[in-house]
């Protein structure tokens, strides 16, 4: 597991996108873990996750944080956003750039400072 020490010359070596694919496997768990109580079948779970993890919701989400973010931050939220200029077919490239800038801040804060990402998970309105 990741130590939680990187130097500024290590940080610039990673990409928006591998932030995003940090990013990503942490606001799902995030998500996943807030509704397992109360206790219900898996199949349940799984239909909440879902909704959850989609892009338009990150893309909601994103725009909430928004006024919460800092420099550094927002400047991340940019970066994500711009690495990607194709989405899926379903959605609008806006939309997915929004949630690949979610992914991309969740990551880099993953990375770099724990306890703002908690405090920036714990501002987002699940339910």
């Amino acid at each position: 597991m990741f130590n939680g020490e990187i130097s500024a010359s290590s940080l610039q070596q990673i990409s928006p996108v591998s932030f995003a694919y940090i990013g990503d496997a942490v606001y799902e768990l995030y998500i996943r873990t807030n509704f397992l109580l109360p206790s219900k079948k898996i199949s349940d779970y799984h239909h909440k996750v879902v909704e959850k993890v989609r892009a338009e919701s990150q893309a909601s989400y994103l725009q909430n944080l928004y006024p919460l973010l800092t420099e550094i931050e927002l400047n991340w939220v940019r970066r994500g956003r711009n690495s990607v200029n194709k989405s899926p077919r379903r959605l609008p490239l806006q939309t997915y750039q929004q949630a690949t800038g979610l992914e991309t801040l969740l990551g880099y804060l993953y990375i770099c400072d724990r306890p703002r990402l908690e405090y920036l998970l714990s501002q987002i309105k699940i339910y």
